[in-house]
C-alpha cells in the first residue's frame, strides 16, 4: 500500500498522527560526518607538520606502490593514536586521523589528491571495514 514517489520526495508512514520518516543511509552518514568532524578538528591540533611532511614525501615518491604507501599511512595512523587520549575507541581514532591526515597531506601538496584519496580508502577498506559497517549500523538503529 506504499505509495510511488516520483517527485523525489521519501514517502513515510504516520504514527500517532505525525509522519514518520525512516533514516536513509545519506540521513546516518550526515550524522556519522558530522560526529566524525568534531573529533577530528580536536585531532588537527595535534598533527605535527613533520609526520605529514613525511607522508607527504612518501606519496610524491612514484616508486612506491599502492600497497606500500598505505604501509605509510597505517605506520603514521597507528603511532598517532598511541599518543592520543584512551578513553576513545581505538577505531575510531584510526579513522578520524586517517581523514584528518588525508586533509593536511592534500592542503600540503593539492596535486596529489587522487593518490592520498585512493590510498586512504586503501586503508579504511583494509583496516576499518567492519567498524565502519558497526558504527553504520549502529546509527541506523
Amino acid at each position: 500500500d506504499d505509495e510511488l514517489q516520483t517527485d523525489g520526495n521519501r514517502s513515510g508512514h504516520f504514527r500517532n498522527g505525525e509522519l514518520e520518516l525512516a533514516p536513509t543511509n545519506e540521513d546516518v552518514i550526515r550524522i556519522i560526518a558530522a560526529q566524525l568532524a568534531e573529533i577530528g578538528d580536536q585531532f588537527d591540533k595535534e598533527i605535527q607538520g613533520r609526520v605529514v611532511n613525511d607522508l607527504v614525501q612518501h606519496f610524491l615518491n612514484e616508486n612506491l606502490s599502492t600497497e606500500e604507501i598505505t604501509m605509510h599511512m597505517s605506520r603514521a595512523v597507528s603511532k598517532l593514536t598511541q599518543s592520543l587520549p584512551s578513553d576513545m575507541e581505538q577505531e575510531k581514532a584510526m579513522l578520524v586521523l586517517a581523514m584528518v591526515l588525508t586533509k593536511k597531506i592534500v592542503n600540503t601538496m593539492p596535486s596529489l589528491l587522487h593518490r592520498v584519496f585512493n590510498t586512504t580508502l586503501n586503508y579504511m577498506n583494509q583496516q576499518l571495514h567492519n567498524f565502519i559497517v558497526e558504527m553504520v549500523s549502529a546509527v541506523k538503529q
